[in-house]
């Protein structure tokens, strides 16, 4: 199976799920987006990580891990999101100590922002980019308004752990796979990452 390289787009509030963010990760060589849902400590520190100017006064966790890992000459080469199940992401975060290779299993929010710390790629698999993607269908009437919305997807940090409500508690479950893809369609074009996410997912059990 072909890897495909990822990069990170940016993180978005949930408007589903309370105390919940989207990740966008984007192919880098292709116009689809991979929105995984992930908690709010997980956000914070890939939001932090994403922003250099912004030192926490003391070590995060994952930053903690950076100082230990180095401190014994462990070096973190790649994370590899290896697989999809039931809308839950897999990750492995792939080390490096005298030479020897290592193997890691791990959440792929937790990869992920260890991979920012050791400037690590990014991939996923070609057979779980297909059946995750989405198309991000922008408007080209409105490329200004477009390009602003999505480079306005990354929240400040200083926003994380504030109490959000859980605007919808809609589930998909009823639903026809017609209706789903058009929900999800729906979904894109608003740039609601998250409830394509969980549009997708439940495609994906059907």
């Amino acid at each position: 199976m072909s890897l495909v390289k990822l990069s990170i787009k940016g993180i978005s509030y949930s408007q589903t799920q309370n105390g919940a963010y989207a990740l966008i990760l984007n192919e880098v060589d292709g116009e689809r987006k991979l929105p995984i849902v992930i908690g709010a400590f997980e956000a914070q520190s890939i939001a932090i990580a994403l922003e250099k100017e912004i030192k926490p006064p003391r070590p995060l966790t994952h930053d903690l891990f950076k100082n230990f890992a180095e401190r014994f000459d462990i070096v973190v080469k790649q994370v590899i999101i290896h697989k999809l199940v039931d809308g839950v992401f897999y990750s492995s975060i792939i080390c490096e100590r005298d030479k020897i290779e290592e193997i890691i299993d791990a959440r792929t929010s937790d990869a992920i922002a260890l991979a920012l710390r050791f400037n690590a790629p990014i991939f996923t698999y070609k057979n779980i980019l297909d059946k995750a993607g989405i198309f991000l269908k922008a408007n080209p009437s409105q490329p200004d308004k477009d390009a602003q919305e999505i480079d306005d997807v990354l929240s400040h940090p200083d926003t994380f752990g504030q109490e959000e409500t859980n605007q919808s508690g809609q589930t998909y479950s009823n639903h026809t796979v017609q209706e789903l893809n058009e929900l999800l369609d729906q979904a894109v074009e608003q740039e609601d990452y998250e409830k394509a996410a969980k549009i997708r997912d439940e495609i994906s059990k059907r």
